[in-house]
Parts: C-alpha cells; sequence; structure tokens
C-alpha cells in the first residue's frame, strides 16, 4: 500500500513534469500541453540501465578467432615456379601466417550453443570463447548461415549462464535498448540508445530485415545481443554506417525472432534450409502498376519462372502479380521471398495473384531452393 506522503510526492513529480514540459512547448502553437498520463510516464523512467545490464551481462561472451593463410616469404604466388625454386634455398621462412580477430556472441542455450555472426567465424580455423567468468574454452563450429550473417558456435561445459529472449516482433521505433559486446577488444562494454527504425533494407543479404540502432556499435560487436528494457535480447548487432570505421550512431542488428529460427536449423541440420516459389520477380513501381492496371504498387511482378519449379507445376505465367501469401498482402518481392523461405518444405500456400486483370488464387507446394541444397 502507498502511504499519503508517497502519494504526494508522486503527485508532485508528476506535476512538476507536466509543467516543464507544458512551459517548453506553449506558445509553439503546434504541440498541446502533456496530458498527466503522458507526464506520469515520463517520471517513471528509469534514470539507470545498471540493474539491465547486470542481468544480461554474463550471458555474453568474446569470440577469438584464428585462421592460417598460406603465404610466399619471396613475394611470389603459392605454386609459382619461383617461389619452389627459392624455397629450396631458404627452407626456415615462415609459409604460414596467423590472421586473428574478434567479436562477442550471445549464449543461447545452457548447453553451450552460442550464438554469432557468419562473418564473425567465417574461414576461421581455431575459435576460443572467453566467459563473462573470464574463461577462455575451445569453441566448435556448429553452422553458418552467409545469407542471413549468422553463425551457431558451442563449447563444452555446463550450467552456463543463459540469455533471456525476447520478442523483437514487439519492439517498436522510440524504445530503448542497449547493446552489449567486446567492441575493440574492450570486454563487456555497454552502450545505449533507442530503436531507429525496423525492417531496414542495407543490401547486405536476400533476407534484409534488421533492426536500426543509435546505440554504439563497433568492430568487435558484431555478434554481441541487443538488450531491449527488459534485459532480453531482441537482436544480434552486425552492421554500421560509417565512413569512417567508428560508430555514427546508425547500427544494425538481426531481429532475434529470425536469427532464433535460424539457430534451431544450425542445430538440427548444421545448415539452414528453406523454402522457394521457384520464381525471379521484380517490385511493382508505380509507372508498372498503370501499365498493368493495379490499383496501387503492392505485390510482386513474376519476370521469369523455374522449369518445373514449386510456381511453374502450379500453372502460375509470366507476368503475374503475386498481391497475396496465405491470406497476408504482399507489398514486394523481398518480403514474399522471406515469407516463403520460412515455410516448411512440402507445405502448401495460397498465392493471390493478378492475371489480365483478374484475380486468381493458386496453390502452390514449397520445395527446397537449389541454391540452398548446393551451400
Amino acid at each position: 500500500m502507498v502511504s499519503r506522503r508517497e502519494f504526494y510526492v508522486s503527485l508532485a513529480l508528476v506535476a512538476s513534469v507536466g509543467v516543464w514540459v507544458g512551459s517548453a512547448l506553449r506558445g509553439s502553437g503546434s504541440v498541446p500541453f502533456v496530458r498527466a498520463a503522458e507526464a506520469q510516464m515520463l517520471a517513471a523512467k528509469p534514470f539507470s540501465f545498471a540493474a539491465v545490464a547486470r542481468r544480461a551481462t554474463p550471458s555474453v561472451v568474446n569470440v577469438f578467432t584464428t585462421q592460417r593463410v598460406r603465404v610466399s616469404p619471396f613475394g611470389t604466388t603459392q605454386g609459382d615456379p619461383f617461389d619452389q625454386f627459392f624455397s629450396q634455398f631458404f627452407p626456415e621462412l615462415p609459409r604460414e601466417l596467423e590472421q586473428k580477430s574478434l567479436g562477442s556472441g550471445v549464449i543461447i542455450d545452457r548447453q553451450g550453443f552460442i550464438l554469432t555472426n557468419h562473418h564473425v567465424v567465417a574461414n576461421a580455423d581455431e575459435i576460443k570463447v572467453k566467459l563473462s567468468d573470464t574463461r577462455t574454452l575451445p569453441a566448435e563450429l556448429v553452422g553458418t548461415d552467409a545469407r542471413t550473417d549468422l553463425a551457431l558456435i558451442r563449447v563444452r561445459s555446463k550450467s552456463l549462464p543463459q540469455a533471456e529472449l525476447g520478442n523483437s516482433d514487439e519492439l517498436g521505433v522510440g524504445d530503448w535498448v542497449l547493446a552489449i559486446g567486446n567492441p575493440f577488444g574492450l570486454e563487456e562494454t555497454v552502450t545505449a540508445g533507442i530503436v531507429s527504425a525496423k525492417e531496414r533494407v542495407i543490401g547486405a543479404g536476400p533476407f534484409d530485415n534488421f533492426i536500426q540502432t543509435d546505440a554504439s556499435i563497433n568492430p568487435g560487436n558484431s555478434g554481441g545481443p541487443l538488450i531491449d528494457a527488459d534485459g532480453k535480447v531482441v537482436g544480434v548487432n552486425s552492421a554500421i554506417y560509417s565512413r569512417s570505421g567508428g560508430s555514427v550512431g546508425i547500427g544494425f542488428a538481426i531481429p532475434i525472432n529470425l536469427a532464433m529460427q535460424v539457430a534451431e536449423q544450425l542445430r538440427a541440420n548444421r545448415r539452414v534450409v528453406r523454402g522457394w516459389l521457384g520464381v525471379s520477380m521484380q517490385d511493382v513501381t508505380p509507372e508498372l502498376a498503370r501499365s498493368f492496371g493495379l490499383p496501387n504498387a503492392d505485390g510482386a511482378i513474376i519476370s521469369d519462372l523455374y522449369r518445373n519449379g514449386p510456381a511453374h507445376r502450379a500453372g502460375m505465367h509470366r507476368g503475374d502479380v503475386i498481391v497475396g501469401f496465405n491470406g497476408k498482402p504482399v507489398k514486394n518481392s523481398r518480403e514474399l521471398s522471406r515469407w516463403a523461405s520460412e515455410v516448411t518444405l512440402g507445405t502448401s500456400v495460397k498465392l493471390d495473384i493478378l492475371r489480365d486483370g483478374e484475380r486468381k488464387t493458386v496453390d502452390v507446394v514449397i520445395q527446397e531452393s537449389p541454391t540452398e541444397r548446393g551451400a
């Protein structure tokens, strides 16, 4: 029960915030006086993220990799006749160099499974992980997925601190987030910011769906978690926009919902199995919408079909405009490709299409992409 004194203190705090905000905005003519409920919400905001950081940091790890690269000490190409000739007289010169890199990761399972970025561990001959309790353990690569820049590694240890996972779909633009990682080798660095945007496409891959944040992210943060105000992981920090190489307040994280879908497949199959419609597509532009007689520029136009692919077998044609996927409206080809990739192989999906001005529904059985099978 709240005492009378605490009630009046809270009431005075709310009133003071309301007066301050109202005074700052009064006279602008464009923003109304802040409501009491909004003022109370502002007054209740935490002034420190210390408790959140303490809760989340134990599950964050540093990832160190070593790649052994064959080189020629004579400046010649490996296998070159001159290289072979000089090697006879200088056999003691080093023929191999070690390239080291660092990144971050987050423990998603008490059995030692760690989520990180593909680019952190790609081509590594040796992976080591330093835990928050200062132990350094060797790690094995479970699997990677270059298309989403995700990787799953594992250390052999029991009862590790497991991260709490949030729901990235529930994140809103403006929500507080923390980035925790190992920038420039500085362990357990915590930075704060907000969600600047969602569903960003930055050209990193065919399944771009990034969370943009202004929480400071630098080299070495890659693979570390993006944390919400409850201390739950909502993203995997992956990239930054920068001309200098350092943080300028534009960082990108892979949504944890997507990351866990990939991690579960890597754990089960050591690779990702993706669904495929068997079509090449392009977005509907305003010009194309007018020429096709479409009501708006939403949807994806089939520009080509793979022979005996799922769409070809379902009787779809070049020029069909896909406007619906299992009852959901399709905005663009990238969104459609992502939805199809998440469907279990062998599942039938309903595509709403426009053909010659008529709306039709086609059932398509999802197959595995030949590209993924080859990978």
